[in-house]
């Protein structure tokens, strides 16, 4: 594929930037089958967060032009054969991992509409209703900004600088894998969707890693480029459900509970490799030692914020004090990870753990430095449940900088989860 002529011909035809309802996160899909059985009638705000102010959207991209992509997502459904895929495949070794009753459901849907409005030089965009609804919105959602800004940026640029631009970037990858190819027993897979340069290019990317990693590369979170290039399908959950779940306690000991509530749901729905813990939506050491024994029996741990190495050692002292050994159990580091963050990593817990990688960002849309004032490079924009039933959610995370919500709830829920002084780190991506 030339993906330089494809990009060129985007100022000629529309071409649009989400071609399916699966082009999402494999966990969003599963984590909607869990609210659409235990929580579907709960009413759910999703807000669109610029974390990276300096990256002026409002001003680089066109409203008409993000409107017409939003609306194009908004006319989408499931064809017959992304049905059928999702019915009659094996996923982590289960037939039928989504039930009957949720894809009548999903093969009927339509996105619910959006609020799209510019404030000063960032947009406000919103979604809200019925959370198995709104939550489809927030991968494409951020695919469609993050492409737009792309576009936007090489709308200047003619077909042979295109592909000089390409050709350096997809040196850049492969050079990465080259050096990944090297560590003895690595597990990795694509996690990033959510923050891409465009969907060619993370098709190319896995294809890339499909080829240059052979069978250390297990798989991509993007369903369609999984049904598309006949690869796993890789995810479990995330922060959004403790996040509403949160939000809809009633009190302070209902509060310090929802996080436990949210797994014993999904332990009802799945098995095996999907029972892995996300512990860090109010801080990982506390979320561990007031955890209920059974979790420790779960598969792994997912290590999504602050200091990785210091999360993998708690994990690992607390399956030690459980009584689990954490040679039988699965870390799997996802926040931030480049090619020298994974090697060290690797040699740090392989021999101590099993150890996988959900390598996002600097995989999907590492452009840095091909451009002129840097303006290809990849920046930090995140879609969150920002409230539930009309109440405000919060995350807090391991690092202070990813957390979110009202000042007042931020210092409640640090009091709730006994979340005490945490160090600040950059946030990458």
């Amino acid at each position: 594929m030339d993906i330089a002529t494809r990009v060129y011909n985007h100022k000629w035809k529309i071409d649009p930037i989400v071609r399916s309802l699966i082009d999402t996160d494999f966990y969003k899909l599963l984590m909607c089958q869990s609210v659409y059985r235990n929580r579907r009638d709960t009413n759910v705000r999703f807000s669109l967060i610029n974390r990276s102010k300096h990256i002026p959207l409002a001003k680089l991209i066109d409203e008409g032009e993000l409107r017409e992509q939003l609306d194009h997502i908004r006319s989408l459904s499931l064809s017959r054969g992304e049905s059928t895929w999702l019915r009659g495949n094996t996923f982590y070794g289960k037939r039928q991992m989504f039930r009957p009753d949720f894809m009548e459901w999903f093969e009927g849907l339509r996105l619910p509409p959006y609020e799209l409005e510019r404030k000063g030089d960032q947009y406000e965009l919103t979604f809200e209703g019925k959370w198995p609804e709104v939550m489809l919105w927030e991968i494409p959602a951020l695919a469609v900004l993050m492409e737009l800004r792309s576009r936007a940026v090489i709308n200047s640029m003619g077909r042979f600088e295109l592909q000089v631009l390409y050709a350096r970037a997809m040196t850049r990858v492969w050079e990465k894998i080259e050096q990944l190819r090297e560590i003895d027993g690595l597990s990795i897979a694509d996690f990033g969707t959510r923050r891409r340069h465009g969907f060619l290019w993370q098709d190319w990317c896995v294809q890339a890693m499909q080829e240059g990693l052979g069978d250390k590369f297990t798989g991509t979170s993007n369903c369609l480029i999984a049904m598309r290039r006949e690869v796993e399908a890789i995810g479990t959950n995330a922060h959004e459900l403790p996040m509403v779940y949160s939000a809809l306690a009633e009190d302070d000991a209902a509060l310090a509970q929802a996080p436990y509530d949210v797994l014993s749901d999904w332990h009802e729905e799945h098995e095996g490799n999907l029972r892995i813990i996300l512990p860090d939506t109010y801080g990982t050491k506390g979320f561990l030692d007031r955890a209920p024994d059974w979790l420790a029996g779960w598969t792994g741990i997912r290590i999504d914020s602050g200091d990785p190495a210091g999360g993998a050692e708690t994990a690992i002292r607390w399956w030690q004090e459980r009584g689990e050994d954490p040679q039988d159990k699965r870390v799997i580091f996802s926040d931030g990870l480049d090619v020298a963050k994974i090697k060290e990593l690797h040699a740090q817990f392989s021999d101590r753990t099993k150890v996988s990688f959900g390598w996002g960002t600097l995989l999907t849309n590492d452009f840095r430095g091909l451009v002129p004032d840097d303006a290809l490079a990849p920046f930090s924009l995140v879609c969150k449940a920002v409230s539930a039933n009309g109440r405000p959610t919060v995350k807090l995370s391991d690092n202070p900088e990813k957390a979110m919500g009202p000042a007042d709830e931020i210092q409640r829920y640090k009091r709730v989860f006994g979340v005490g002084e945490q160090d600040s780190q950059a946030v990458i991506v």
